[in-house]
């Protein structure tokens, strides 16, 4: 007579898998935690483009429409307009410096940084992921949202053209040469800012309250005892350049032209200038200091 066995089937024994780092992706999740957490990165960039929008309704298609010469209606709606991309750019900056002053000071202040610690991520790992929003995340959703931009508003001076009843000189598309040079504009102004934003996550990840205070003081009161000691201005000078010298470093002809040709680009001279490299070195070193920072920082 046969009995049912109640032993479980044997199987072989061997080490239990766990998910390794690379299929867990941190660096990934970490990113989008912060595109979840900080919402005002695509949704600020998304109102300025509209306000944008609405003057350039009223100012370009308004003014158009109020003229009675086609010429000047043509000339109006087929400028270019580059104001767009320079409220754009010029706001992903700020956007930028604004999360860097809160992404590690925020964390301590709510004590989330307790969980956070709690999971399999290394500090390393979560500096990097905030330091990439300004450096990598914000210069693609302000190239995304410039061109849609563009793309509106050349929609719109064609509808204003038809409107008019000059539907046969409606403006021909932009120049593929505007999106190579929006780009690479959001490269170079990431790049040279590099050193500015790890600054602002080493006084975020330090500083117990009143960090914009903390970021700015030093460098100011610096200044000062420069001027009043050797009555020399070296370091405002030094800060300047770093806001906006890499027009001369990345771009050729006068500081103020308008960049509307490949021609103008000098990615050679750029990538060869010291003060990249010594930006970018700066940048590493604040960064590792961040991270130090982080490791060993209490909750506020």
């Amino acid at each position: 007579m046969n009995t049912q066995s109640n032993e479980m089937p044997k199987t072989p024994l061997g080490p239990a898998t766990t998910p390794s780092a690379t299929q867990t992706r941190p660096m990934y999740w970490s990113i989008r935690r912060e595109l979840w957490e900080n919402r005002s990165i695509y949704i600020a960039p998304l109102v300025i483009a509209g306000v944008v929008l609405i003057g350039f309704l009223i100012a370009t298609i308004g003014r158009a429409l109020a003229l009675v010469d086609p010429e000047q209606k043509v000339a109006v709606l087929a400028e270019r307009n580059h104001f767009a991309a320079s409220v754009l750019v010029a706001a992903a900056f700020v956007i930028g410096a604004f999360y860097c002053l809160d992404a590690l000071h925020g964390e301590r202040r709510d004590r989330s940084i307790l969980f956070w610690k709690s999971l399999p991520v290394s500090d390393l790992t979560t500096v990097l992921s905030k330091a990439s929003i300004p450096l990598v995340i914000l210069p693609l959703i302000t190239f995304a949202i410039v061109i849609a931009t563009q793309l509106i508003m050349l929609l719109l001076s064609s509808a204003a053209m038809l409107i008019s009843g000059l539907s046969a000189t409606t403006p021909a598309p932009s120049s593929l040469q505007q999106p190579l040079i929006l780009l690479y504009s959001l490269v170079v102004i990431a790049l040279w800012h590099a050193p500015i934003y790890g600054w602002l996550l080493l006084v975020s990840s330090w500083a117990r309250r009143a960090v914009f205070l903390w970021a700015v003081l030093p460098v100011i009161a610096v200044s000062i005892l420069e001027r009043i000691a050797f009555s020399t201005s070296y370091i405002p000078k030094m800060i300047g350049r770093r806001l906006v010298g890499f027009r001369t470093e990345a771009f050729a002809g006068n500081t103020h032209d308008v960049i509307d040709s490949v021609t103008q680009l000098t990615p050679g001279n750029f990538l060869s200038a010291p003060g990249l490299w010594i930006g970018l070195a700066v940048a590493a070193a604040l960064l590792a200091a961040a991270v130090r920072m982080r490791r060993y920082r209490e909750p506020i």
